[in-house]
């Protein structure tokens, strides 16, 4: 089993505490279902709860609005590696330990996932890495009963992204499994919040569009320093199959409305690919 990492640091390790987070942070998080019902994968941000959780929250509210929520089997979860250890992609098979219960892997799909070349099974990606971890908590309140699939994703060019997003849509396939994608990502880091909103919209709007081309070259010609850019082209391209047409901004905010210091700061973005 992959064991907790960033309890107490990123979110609390405390299940009443934990849970308390949660649950407020879903009720105050509005969502209409009508325009998110039909989604099939999801961007939601991974930094600390206090900065970015109430962000978050509109990710896990977007999901219980899916219409066919139950049919859903496992949720695949890809996460940037932020360590630089492991595997380019790597899967991992492990059950996962959060503080509220176990994360437990689809252990078919996982390896399914890793049968394709260039797709690896490697813990040690995975064991210093938060972009996954603090997705869980969430994930299990809101979805309880799902398996999921963990993806971390050292290489973010297009190529590593459409491989990726091809390897799940077949292992999916091949097993007769309903899934949805979540990609980990927080938006722009450590600048003032008006320069992090002004790059975040042009990205957001080529999101919008599920324009993979131009959101990647946009992260490169501004020089957005949004952290799981790959996992997000990996979502959207597995969108696009499944017949997404459109990106929906749920939520946009910044480290600066918890701290109240807006000339440095984190930005973050809730998606929902419909």
């Amino acid at each position: 089993m992959r064991k907790t990492a960033f309890a107490d640091s990123f979110y609390p390790g405390g299940s009443d505490e934990l849970l308390r987070f949660i649950e407020g942070a879903m009720a105050s998080a509005e969502v209409s279902p009508k325009p998110v019902e039909s989604a099939v994968a999801y961007v939601s941000p991974h930094a600390g709860y206090a900065y970015s959780g109430k962000t978050a929250a509109y990710t896990y509210k977007a999901m219980q609005c899916m219409k066919d929520i139950d049919s859903i089997e496992s949720v695949v979860i890809v996460g940037p590696n932020h360590t630089g250890v492991g595997a380019p992609i790597a899967v991992s098979t492990d059950d996962w330990e959060t503080p509220i219960g176990v994360a437990k892997n689809d252990t078919a799909l996982s390896n399914a996932i890793a049968s394709t070349h260039d797709v690896y099974v490697d813990e040690d990606a995975h064991r210093d890495e938060h972009s996954i971890e603090v997705q869980l908590p969430f994930l299990k309140h809101a979805l309880p009963g799902k398996r999921f699939c963990f993806v971390c994703l050292g290489d973010q060019s297009i190529e590593a992204s459409e491989l990726l997003a091809g390897a799940i849509l077949n292992a999916s396939r091949s097993l007769g499994r309903k899934v949805i994608v979540l990609a980990s990502s927080d938006f722009d880091h450590y600048e003032p919040a008006e320069i992090a909103e002004g790059k975040d919209s042009r990205l957001l709007e080529a999101l919008k569009h599920m324009d993979h081309a131009t959101f990647n070259r946009l992260v490169e010609e501004l020089g957005d320093s949004i952290c799981g850019f790959g996992p997000i082209t990996t979502a959207m391209m597995f969108a696009k199959e499944m017949g997404a047409g459109s990106g929906v901004v749920l939520k946009y905010s910044n480290s600066g409305d918890a701290t109240g210091d807006y000339s440095s700061v984190v930005a973050y973005a809730s998606l929902a690919f419909v």
